[in-house]
């Protein structure tokens, strides 16, 4: 037999839970309680906006080609499609680390110039790979052969560079595409560079013009580009790949050399490090935000102090181009 204190409290908690029980499901039915139109009109009025850093590289030479350093900030200025940026951040001579793909045209038509080739790379990998650096081997003729992997073994390096051998067809698109997605996997915060050592025919590519520098500039690569021309006249060699080199190595803000003798590729290797090792870091957050997917025109100006002017003006390089990130 139940006691009576027993049967008081459950006469009065009973029907409490039915109560409860009633209004949840009255809430249920009726859905999610509605917010205030002040809260809804708040949530409205917000835009979700992503603003990326934007990282530009610049080198800086005199009249005479030689890297100008130790240039000051105000030295500086950035715009994009025409309107002056604010340089957030810069650094003078950067000292980024150096991810580099060199990458060697190994097609019969460079058959006389490849062992020259071969010990002009090796002395470069010498001199440009420093600790914390990292480069990557390349061949490439009727196909793309990656040597060795990224590494800063700079004996492996040399010994892999000195093994490369002669191909038939030349896939030059190729070759900076497949560098330039071989970089861009790569983690970031480090600068990235094609070293390219060609005579600039252009024959069996899968990948056309626009991959090619598409993906160098996603890439943010440098191309550094050592046209070696054994047929001096136009009229005799094949020009199509090396007017496209110019475009693509003028977007992404490096250079291009025009050795006259196979001879001189180690004093062309040393203006590449030399020059690699005079750079200067900008970045800004640009305003007025661009379109997500856009194409943005950079251009980097540089003046000349006084006491310079009569040496003549300043040749500034920079990537030309990238493309405004949407939301990540």
């Amino acid at each position: 037999m139940t006691p009576p204190t027993q049967i008081h409290l459950l006469r009065l908690v009973v029907p409490a839970l039915l109560a409860a029980a009633a209004a949840c499901a009255l809430g249920l039915g009726q859905g999610p309680p509605k917010r205030s139109s002040s809260a809804a009109a708040g949530e409205q009025g917000r835009i979700r906006v992503t603003v990326n850093l934007v990282s530009v590289l610049a080198s800086v030479n005199d009249a005479r080609g030689r890297p100008v350093p130790d240039l000051p900030r105000e030295a500086f200025e950035l715009f994009e499609e025409g309107v002056q940026q604010k340089i957030e951040v810069f650094e003078s001579e950067t000292q980024l680390p150096l991810d580099v793909a060199l990458m060697i045209d190994a097609s019969l038509s460079t058959l006389k110039e490849l062992p020259f080739e071969r010990e002009a790379a090796a002395h470069f990998i010498r001199q440009v790979v420093r600790p914390g650096d990292r480069l990557a081997v390349y061949e490439f003729a009727d196909s793309v052969t990656q040597v060795t992997g990224f590494s800063s073994d700079v004996p492996a390096l040399q010994a892999a560079a000195r093994r490369i051998e002669p191909g038939a067809g030349t896939v030059l698109y190729d070759a900076v595409y497949l560098g330039a997605r071989a970089l861009g996997k790569l983690p970031v915060g480090r600068r990235r560079v094609i070293v390219l050592v060609t005579d600039g025919g252009e024959t069996t590519s899968r990948a056309d013009f626009d991959a090619a520098r598409g993906a160098a500039l996603q890439a943010e690569a440098l191309l550094y580009t050592i046209l070696i021309r054994p047929i001096k006249s136009e009229s005799g060699r094949n020009t199509a790949g090396e007017h496209a080199l110019v475009t693509i190595t003028d977007s992404t803000g490096g250079a291009m050399y025009y050795p006259e003798e196979v001879s001189e590729l180690d004093a062309t290797f040393e203006r590449i490090d030399r020059e690699l090792r005079t750079q200067y870091r900008l970045a800004y957050y640009p305003q007025p935000l661009p379109p997500e997917g856009s194409l943005r025109r950079i251009e980097v100006r540089v003046k000349v102090p006084e006491a310079e002017k009569e040496r003549g003006e300043y040749l500034v390089r920079h990537r030309k181009l990238y493309t405004a990130a949407g939301e990540p």
